[in-house]
């Protein structure tokens, strides 16, 4: 097995919920040897399962269940060839809108053990949000929002969360927001989703090497200890029992 650079000291995030690392895909990973630098930097912090979810967003990232499932069959053949011993599956990470709903009524999602990852757009709110969320939960899909501290509509309207979570909506948080990367309004707002007990998932959301360097302030810091500690951080549970 390779060996990498020192690990994080902190050992209880060990599986990765959010990620872009099939190579050329979408705006994460470039090629195949920048997905594997991302990769080996990952199992460096601590990482051994990762969930990787490239965009699925009409118009900009066409990708298919076909497509993320043939570059994540390549990756993990890279694996075997230069010795990495991680387990990685593949999801998606939807970007609201009609696509998004067509491919729910028609049952053809990308999901890990019926959890379906999505996103809204960063300037308008969502509409039709109760009958979309109906909707997957009327087929057994469970509902992830990405990264909500980053929605800046909400900012203003904390309440909004409550009601996301009343719906049924779990929640994922990027780890850098607890740090400021995005800015100061969305580590805010990540730390008040903490404070709340809100956090279902973490996600390391990387696309390039600035997330890497940045995670590894998180992993070492007083404010990765708070959300673990009012939060049950759900990570660990997507998969289990898959090969």
């Amino acid at each position: 097995m390779i060996f990498f650079r020192k690990r994080s000291s902190n050992p209880l995030i060990r599986t990765d919920f959010h990620s872009h690392l099939i190579p050329g895909i979408d705006d994460g990973a470039k090629d195949m040897a920048h997905s594997l630098e991302l990769i080996k930097e990952l199992y460096a912090l601590g990482y051994r399962k990762l969930i990787t979810t490239p965009h699925i967003k009409s118009g900009q990232f066409d990708n298919t269940a076909a497509i993320i499932r043939q570059g994540l069959d390549e990756l993990r053949g890279e694996f075997v060839k230069n010795g990495i011993d991680i387990h990685i599956e593949a999801a998606a990470e939807y970007y609201y809108d009609k696509t998004f709903l067509q491919a729910i009524r028609e049952d053809n999602l990308l999901h890990i053990n019926r959890h379906v990852l999505f996103e809204f757009s960063y300037m308008t709110p969502p509409i039709d949000l109760e009958e979309t969320i109906y909707e997957l939960k009327v087929r057994e899909y469970i509902p992830v929002l990405a990264h909500p501290e980053r929605y800046l509509y909400f900012h203003s309207k904390l309440d909004r969360y409550e009601y996301l979570k009343l719906l049924g909506i779990r929640f994922q948080i990027n780890l850098n927001s607890l740090v400021g990367y995005y800015s100061k309004p969305v580590e805010h707002v990540a730390k008040y989703l903490s404070q709340k007990g809100y956090v279902d998932f973490v996600g390391s959301d990387t696309h390039h090497a600035k997330h890497i360097d940045s995670l590894q302030k998180v992993l070492k810091s007083s404010e990765l200890d708070m959300l673990l500690k009012n939060n049950k951080i759900l990570n660990d549970t997507l998969i289990e029992g898959l090969k």
